[in-house]
């Protein structure tokens, strides 16, 4: 299976969902002492100046089409991040890692707006199944930090959700035929500016440069930022959208387990009836894609 370039690609997207599972805990764990647009200002500057080195002359060589390309995609991981990351100061990690997990309920309507690929029957029953589990995650059963259900940093993250399926669908459209290391770089360097511009207006930045502030900037950064966004833009072409997103489904599980173990965060019987049915809604709608479609009266 591994031999095959779309195996490897497979293989690869796979090891990236136990990192972006890490993240959800890094990030919880650092918010404690850096504010969350600073994290994120933070963080991709970070990830841009490690990339820097290996990505210098092809930078010099980028074309304007290349350039606004990498900026759109930056700014669609900007906003989702930001959102993201102010949604977790108010929810939980599993819970984030399950309610952004609905971006891939999000990507098949994004696709038919922007590609013309009508949803399928399959991709409306996952709406409906993962809507259902979205009421049983959020209900005061489910594990909400405040005990009354749906929260703020729920709200934020759904929205995030909706952004991600966004920059799934636009990340397949230009990462074809482009060079993926200075693709990569400008969706490290755009989050990174727009992040320091929009500090001042955002919030009053609060950073303690403590041990898990610090480990969770190197980890998201490092990791959860320059390998798997590579990774992403480098392999998932070579897929496609469908079944790169059947393998991200793996991400909330790993992140609960990490919640569990390092946060001490109980999702409880709603919570765990919630995210299953969400992964059961994700799988549905996506595994139709491989359904043969019916036949069309001319």
């Amino acid at each position: 299976m591994f031999k095959t370039r779309r195996g490897r690609a497979e293989l690869f997207l796979f090891v990236t969902t136990f990192i972006w599972g890490g993240t959800f805990v890094a990030v919880k764990l650092g918010l404690g002492d850096l504010s969350p647009v600073l994290f994120v200002a933070l963080r991709f500057s970070l990830a841009a100046l490690v990339l820097l080195p290996f990505a210098i002359k092809r930078i010099l060589k980028i074309d304007r089409a290349l350039f606004w390309k990498g900026s759109l995609l930056g700014s669609l991981l900007f906003l989702g991040f930001t959102l993201q990351t102010i949604g977790l100061s108010d929810t939980t990690a599993s819970r984030s890692a399950f309610i952004t997990g609905l971006m891939v309920i999000f990507t098949p309507f994004f696709q038919f707006a922007i590609e013309k690929r009508a949803p399928k029957f399959a991709n409306l029953a996952g709406v409906a199944i993962v809507t259902a589990g979205l009421w049983f995650l959020t209900s005061p059963s489910g594990g909400s930090p405040s005990g009354t259900g749906f929260t703020r940093g729920d709200a934020l993250t759904l929205l995030c959700a909706v952004v991600f399926g966004l920059y799934i669908v636009m990340l397949d459209l230009f990462s074809k035929g482009a060079e993926a290391l200075p693709l990569t770089f400008l969706q490290m360097l755009t989050p990174a500016v727009l992040g320091w511009l929009t500090l001042p207006l955002l919030e009053t930045p609060v950073w303690y440069p403590t041990p898990n502030a610090i480990a969770a900037l190197l980890f998201c950064a490092l990791l959860g930022n320059v390998l798997s966004n590579y990774i992403q833009t480098r392999y998932q072409r070579d897929t496609t959208p469908t079944r790169a997103v059947i393998i991200f489904t793996i991400e909330p599980l790993w992140a609960s387990i990490l919640g569990y173990w390092m946060l001490r965060e109980v999702i409880g019987y709603g919570g765990m009836a919630g995210g299953a049915m969400i992964i059961a809604g994700i799988l549905v709608s996506e595994l139709s894609d491989s359904a043969p479609s019916p036949p069309t009266s001319k």
